[in-house]
């Protein structure tokens, strides 16, 4: 049993069989790959068509819908993730990262270099959600794997009257959880998706009880801020580009007049409020 088990974190797999996961050369190459047709787009935009020079044209509203089916992928991904619900995970990321990555290319495409309207800031989270996953990965991961299942220092001497409240801590889990699951053990569970769908308050106290522990123990304050903050940012930016995803698709589908401001409806819209 280790403190970072009683942080809610788990332990990275890091050995998993080749092809199993995507390697950080096979993300790199993806990356670059969407990052080429996006400037290969723009490089070539001029001598195309007109249905290839507007957000709303048939064209750049089919890829627009791809892009949001494709950006389905990645959220199918973190409800696995949270739920355990398909098996293979590290092929869930394979395929989470393909999906964003084509789908960010056609949210680029679809844009047309129009970054004067609010839907820019979709391409900025879309932006920030490549960075952050993409260091985490190739960058973050080794000193991850570095700091699983090692005793840090900040963990090794607390005072009496830390390890007193870690122990009355661990109790009220403890307690806790045989209201919430169970058959798990406290040392090695973590708080999912269905624990909130099936018990939604104490799921709620128990994350609360999770955080103040890693606070009493100190374990981001262990390891560096890139490592302790990139996850917390990388699900703010996922939330919130979902959240404006789903606004941009409501308002030009059913207030397009709202959205066109005096000009041209030319796009296909339900009503044009």
């Amino acid at each position: 049993m280790t403190l970072w088990h009683h942080a809610g974190m788990s332990s990275p797999s890091l050995n998993r069989p080749a092809g199993e996961t995507l390697s950080d050369t096979g993300l790199v190459a993806s990356l670059a790959a969407g990052a080429l047709a996006v400037v290969a787009f723009f490089a070539v935009r001029p001598w195309l068509p007109a249905a290839f020079k507007a957000p709303g044209t048939p064209v750049m509203q089919a890829a627009a819908i791809l892009a949001a089916l494709l950006f389905l992928v990645p959220v199918l991904f973190a409800v696995n993730k949270r739920t355990g619900a398909a098996g293979r995970s590290p092929r869930w990321f394979s395929a989470h990262v393909g999906a964003a990555t084509l789908g960010a290319v056609l949210a680029a495409i679809h844009s047309t270099g129009n970054l004067d309207d609010p839907p820019v800031l979709l391409l900025l989270a879309i932006a920030g959600l490549v960075v952050t996953g993409a260091v985490a990965r190739v960058y973050l991961s080794r000193d991850m794997a570095g700091t699983f299942g090692t005793k840090r220092n900040a963990f090794r001497a607390p005072d009496e009257g830390t390890r007193a409240e870690l122990r009355r801590l661990i109790e009220e889990k403890q307690a806790l959880l045989k209201t919430l699951d169970p058959d798990a053990i406290e040392a090695t569970f973590s708080v999912t998706l269905r624990h909130f769908l099936s018990s939604p308050c104490r799921a709620a106290a128990y994350k609360k009880l999770q955080r103040r522990e890693s606070r009493l123990m100190g374990a981001r304050a262990s390891v560096g801020a890139a490592q302790a903050w990139w996850r917390p940012l990388h699900i703010a930016l996922g939330w919130l580009f979902v959240l404006g995803l789903l606004i941009h698709i409501l308002t030009v589908t059913f207030f397009a007049g709202y959205v066109a401001d005096g000009r041209e409806i030319y796009w296909w819209h339900i009503t044009a409020w």
